[in-house]
């Protein structure tokens, strides 16, 4: 808890430092001189009021997490601009005339911010391959996470995103948590339960929960509970998984773990990787699906073949990308990496939560294809 005081003490002290060097630096352009008659008070406060002006805008436009994302964008941006620009006048010994920085860091910013947008909103496909000599027959698997319904699409949006899946036909498709939010409506979530019901796969589709699904502000909030939710997806043919093992074709097992949310947030109890270990015959392939990538030693350990997670959203934002590992809240953030003879993936995820934009990475789902090694 102290950690993530400290984590939103130091945003804060960011934004606002951002703001304050985003004021001064308009005051640099040449309409304010125009505007404020050479009146440097009237030109500071003119600085102040569009800088904190358009920070309240694109607050109330999307939310002020996407303002102060807006913010910090435009200052680091802004000042390696600066940086640049000196460095180029006293080297090249010559002298702008007009403020050229501050015009290309306002196009920078807008472009970096516009890709980021577009990043978020779009969805690609990853494909992975891996080979082991336990199964007899090729297993394709289709997996997304962080659907986050409602942020970036809805349930109509999220229907079209799965006939995409579909079209790659998979035996079997993964929900690695975080399908749902606060935000998410009983009628978008009921919507998007069906077309998952509707989804074609020989094995069928499997969901565990993330921190997120459970809902952080109670059912009347967003209409429905968590048991509702388990209900609904069962009713359309999900198989939920809350610390259970399930058996496929006699040939892998899938292992589908409880949050970590339940024991970081709640102190509850979560089943320990050793205790699945006991369970399943370790001859046969073995999938785990946890959606927070935080337990990678005790899974290795545990000798599974694949673990597959989400929660990161690939780092979201560059350069702050592996904060969350530097910090300890994850082992990893992104992409595959193999600890002993587990392989472990982490997506970026399908959709987003309160951030619009993706600089460091981009949205996907997440194609596995795992081979016969003979």
């Amino acid at each position: 808890m102290m950690m993530w005081m400290i984590i939103m003490w130091t945003t804060l002290a960011a934004t606002g430092a951002a703001l304050l060097y985003l004021s001064n630096r308009i005051t640099r352009f040449a309409f304010t001189d125009k505007l404020s008659r050479g009146n440097l008070k009237l030109k500071g406060a003119l600085g102040v009021i569009i800088a904190f002006g358009l920070f309240a805008l694109i607050g109330l436009a999307l939310n002020y997490m996407n303002a102060i994302v807006c913010a910090v964008y435009f200052a680091l941006i802004w000042g390696v601009c600066d940086f640049l620009f000196k460095l180029t006048e006293k080297f090249c010994k010559i002298t702008f005339k007009r403020y050229y920085s501050g015009a290309v860091a306002v196009v920078l910013s807008v472009a970096a911010l516009g890709c980021g947008w577009y990043l978020n909103h779009n969805v690609w496909k990853t494909e992975y391959t891996f080979k082991t000599n336990k199964i007899t027959q090729p297993l394709k698997i289709a997996m997304f996470a962080d659907a986050h319904l409602g942020t970036t699409f809805n349930a109509e949006g999220f229907a079209a995103h799965l006939k995409e899946i579909e079209k790659q036909n998979p035996d079997v498709l993964f929900i690695v948590g975080d399908y749902v939010d606060d935000s998410s409506t009983r009628d978008e979530m009921l919507a998007a339960n069906k077309a998952l019901g509707e989804f074609k796969t020989k094995y069928g589709v499997y969901f565990v929960f993330g921190n997120h699904d459970k809902g952080y502000y109670g059912s009347e909030y967003r209409g429905f509970s968590w048991f509702e939710l388990i209900d609904d997806l069962q009713k359309n043919g999900v198989k939920v998984l809350i610390d259970e093992t399930a058996l496929i074709n006699d040939e892998f097992y899938i292992i589908g773990r409880r949050d970590y949310s339940a024991v970081r947030e709640t102190h509850g109890y979560r089943k320990p990787m050793k205790a699945f270990a006991e369970e399943i015959d370790n001859q046969k392939y073995s999938i785990v699906l946890d959606h927070q990538p935080t337990d990678y030693k005790n899974q290795a350990e545990a000798q599974v073949d694949l673990v597959l997670s989400g929660h990161t959203h690939g780092g979201q934002l560059f350069p702050f990308n592996k904060v969350g590992k530097w910090i300890g809240a994850n082992d990893a953030i992104y992409g595959h990496e193999k600890h002993n003879k587990t392989d472990f993936i982490v997506t970026s995820g399908i959709s987003d939560w309160a951030i619009k934009f993706k600089t460091g990475t981009k949205s996907e789902y997440v194609i596995i294809n795992v081979m016969p090694a003979k």
